[in-house]
């Protein structure tokens, strides 16, 4: 074979085999605040690496890999209200909404054994374990003990479900439970915060009406003995002279000194 037939077939293979390899390879870009993730469909490693690629550009073919991107910043998912039963059977509902992230490095954990989307997870898998958290804690309480102790009950809520997200990957920010109290609940609480408002109206009442009455002895206790300090002090002799200084002059006087009324015999 001469070197002119050797260069055409190498030419051959080059157009062939080489060319389409390189023209199938495709690009894409990790944005900032995700993780990309390579899958491979075929060969002996075909599966989830083992390792994030990092944020930037990255290169692969797209007739035997697949890149999936996951964020890791701070997501919400606000879950539509469901129902779960305290321990002596009364139903609560419950519309809880929460504030999670996927911890840096996990998303390919993540991906390898769910196999999804990070919403299709969020819808799925992290509603069951919101579900779940708020179904076991009820279990543990009343509805005495829910109502009297309701921060240690989320407190609870929230520790459970922190730690079930944490072995799959995701840190929990947030929780609001939203819960809303049965209706008959809700009734008897309005009563009981009526009565007390009412007895609280009676009570000032009665304080008011104590105050006028103590106000009003005080005054007549004051005014008696204003009374009789001007009883003890009105003397024969300060009345002459009282009537002495307001008299006109015209009236008549009966006797040595001024009086009133002239003694009748």
């Amino acid at each position: 074979m001469n070197q002119k037939k050797i260069r055409s077939i190498v030419l051959l293979v080059i157009v062939v085999v080489v060319i389409p390899v390189f023209c199938n390879l495709c690009c894409t870009r990790i944005d900032a605040g995700h993780e990309g993730i390579r899958v491979k469909q075929y060969g002996t490693d075909k599966g989830v690496q083992d390792i994030s690629l990092v944020t930037g550009r990255v290169w692969y073919n797209p007739l035997t890999e697949s890149v999936y991107e996951f964020p890791i910043f701070v997501q919400t998912a606000d879950y539509n209200p469901f129902t779960v039963n305290a321990k002596d059977g009364s139903v609560f509902t419950v519309d809880p909404t929460i504030t999670f992230r996927v911890l840096p490095g996990k998303s390919p954990e993540i991906f390898k054994k769910y196999r999804k989307g990070i919403d299709e997870i969020t819808k799925t898998t992290l509603y069951n374990y919101v579900r779940d958290a708020f179904r076991i804690q009820f279990n543990k309480y009343t509805t005495d003990s829910m109502i009297s102790s309701r921060e240690g009950f989320e407190n609870a809520v929230q520790i459970q479900l922190s730690e079930s997200m944490k072995r799959e990957g995701f840190d929990l920010e947030q929780l609001t439970s939203g819960i809303e109290y049965p209706e008959t609940i809700t009734q008897a609480i309005d009563a009981k915060n009526r009565a007390v408002q009412q007895a609280m109206q009676v009570e000032n009442e009665l304080r008011v009406t104590e105050a006028n009455a103590k106000k009003l002895i005080i005054q007549a206790e004051a005014e008696a003995k204003a009374n009789l300090l001007r009883q003890q002090s009105l003397t024969p002799l300060l009345i002459q002279q009282q009537f002495i200084e307001k008299w006109d002059g015209k009236t008549a006087l009966y006797g040595s000194s001024p009086t009133f009324f002239k003694n009748v015999q």
